[in-house]
């Protein structure tokens, strides 16, 4: 069955199997349903499959209580083996950043949902929101959350640890400078005869420490005739 003309902009630039890419929007027209979900045409010459566990958010007990052969739907590419043929669709539009692209140390902007005592959820565009801690929002005491945050604000925030089996975030806003401002300084390269003044002066300095700070004629000698050859280097 042919897709209708009410195709997005992205499923026209879509001619085969190989275009596809995870997250992709599609329109297309099922065309049957089986217990495990539905088939649906997007006008390839491989048709993608929508399991039963993608239909919707919510459960699903029967295929046909959301769909039905003949309509029109939304979906978004999840999986394509484009050597077997294969297309894994949802109607459940995926998170901005899914578990897998998700990585300790990030840095996101994100809005705050819901505060608690405890601290504020913060929606970075994954599949659930993640926890900023109190203690996590300042290296000062903070009596309450809402002292810092209101429901709305936009954040930035480091993702301090994840646990991708109770699915949990843990968000932190500390050290956000450092991680991203911080470029180490170059030090000049030094010359030659940079280095030798340098070390003249700090072997003056060893020997000034055990001679009570009487200093060494001999190494002053040598520090004087260093420095004077530098000045005269640096002046051509």
């Amino acid at each position: 069955m042919p897709v209708t003309e009410e195709l997005t902009e992205t499923q026209t630039d879509v001619q085969a199997i190989t275009d596809l890419e995870p997250k992709m929007r599609l329109e297309g027209i099922v065309k049957d349903t089986q217990l495990y979900g539905a088939v649906v045409d997007i006008g390839l010459d491989y048709d993608g499959v929508v399991h039963i566990s993608q239909l919707a958010p919510k459960r699903v007990n029967r295929v046909t209580d959301v769909v039905q052969p003949g309509d029109t739907v939304t979906v978004w590419v999840t999986k394509v083996n484009s050597k077997n043929g294969r297309i894994g669709l949802t109607m459940v539009e995926p998170a901005e950043v899914t578990w897998n692209e998700l990585a300790e140390g990030q840095v996101y902007s994100g809005k705050v949902t819901r505060i608690e005592r405890y601290g504020a959820f913060v929606d970075i565009g994954a599949e659930r929101p993640g926890l900023l801690h109190v203690r996590e929002m300042s290296s000062g005491y903070v009596r309450h959350p809402s002292d810092l945050v209101k429901i709305g604000d936009e954040v930035e925030v480091r993702i301090l640890k994840l646990e991708r089996r109770r699915r949990r975030i843990d968000l932190t806003t500390m050290g956000l400078a450092e991680a991203i401002d911080y470029e180490p300084e170059q030090e000049p390269l030094k010359t030659s005869m940079e280095i030798a003044l340098q070390r003249a002066r700090a072997e003056r300095r060893a020997r000034e420490r055990r001679h009570g700070k009487r200093r060494s004629r001999d190494m002053s000698e040598q520090e004087d005739i260093l420095e004077r050859t530098l000045k005269q280097h640096s002046k051509h």
